[in-house]
């Protein structure tokens, strides 16, 4: 019998070797994204207090569309930088969260950069 690797262990596994090297202060946050078949989420955190300062994410009441398509993670990333602006964040540490940088986590940052957030 062939043995399989869990995708998602070594996933999680990956993002605890990034998480050795990046944390957020209250100065520069951390944009931590989680995403799934059918949803995606981000979050402003400091690392230091331990507090999320922002989050979006496509399970909110007025996200009606489908939130497993690029477009989705595009719009969540334009959100979660206005809510940020308007809290006074501007620079960020990008955690991609043990994914690929390509596709949905490639499309919220894009999103959030052209939001004003810089990183």
């Amino acid at each position: 019998m062939v043995s399989r690797i869990d995708s998602n262990k070594a996933r999680i596994k990956r993002h605890a070797r990034v998480r050795g090297k990046i944390s957020g202060t209250a100065e520069r946050p951390r944009l931590s994204v989680y995403r799934s078949l059918s949803n995606i989420e981000a979050q402003i955190i400091d690392d230091v207090k331990g507090v999320t300062l922002c989050s979006a994410s496509t399970y909110e009441k007025d996200f009606t569309e489908y939130g497993g398509n690029k477009e989705a993670a595009k719009k969540i990333g334009e959100i979660l930088a206005k809510r940020a602006v308007e809290k006074g964040i501007t620079e960020v540490v990008f955690d991609r969260g043990g994914y690929v940088y390509h596709g949905r986590v490639a499309e919220l940052a894009e999103g959030a950069r052209e939001g004003g957030l810089k990183f």
